[in-house]
């Protein structure tokens, strides 16, 4: 399969497809997702890899990546969880956003990213070319965490992680 991502407009239609460095040196708007997983309360963070392109060190959601040029959403994403978790699991879709974001060092994210959730318990082995640690952390606490540090989290997760937390808690009180 070609390890081209997916360039998208603003409403997430096609419009090409270009390797990772080119669309984040170039500033363009690709497809991309991120899975949050939780279980019993908790969410599963993980600590970038330091090696990584860009947000290295800070913590995010368990799994983010692009779907490549051909590939689905409900391809890519438990693919790329058994790439950076060693497990794959049922993955429901809750939402999409658009976010822009320029690092120190002129890289851009700019991506049309769709938010998943999953709920998991059991044994993940990180691929360390992707991240250093991952930590099961209360929902509490990861959002006070994230209210006094936030400079601790991906640009990302700052903006997904809080509407996240608040569909959670919506949803439990349904239950």
């Amino acid at each position: 399969m070609n390890d081209d991502i997916i360039l998208v407009d603003i409403f997430d239609s096609e419009i090409g497809h270009t390797d990772k460095d080119d669309a984040h040196r170039r500033g363009l708007l690709h497809r991309a997702f991120s899975v949050f997983v939780i279980h019993d309360g908790r969410m599963l963070i993980q600590k970038r890899s330091r090696d990584k392109y860009h947000s290295g060190g800070l913590w995010t959601n368990a799994c983010c990546s692009h779907p490549r040029e051909g590939e689905s959403l409900d391809q890519a994403v438990p693919r790329r969880m058994r790439e950076e978790l060693g497990f794959s699991s049922r993955a429901e879709e809750l939402f999409s956003f658009v976010y822009r974001h320029v690092f120190s060092d002129g890289l851009v994210e700019y991506e049309f990213d769709h938010v998943f959730l999953a709920d998991y318990d059991g044994e993940y082995v990180l691929n360390r070319d992707e991240a250093e640690d991952a930590a099961w952390i209360a929902l509490d606490e990861l959002a006070e965490d994230l209210r006094i540090h936030p400079e601790r989290y991906t640009v990302w997760f700052q903006t997904a992680a809080p509407k996240v937390l608040g569909i959670i808690k919506a949803n439990a009180h349904t239950d």
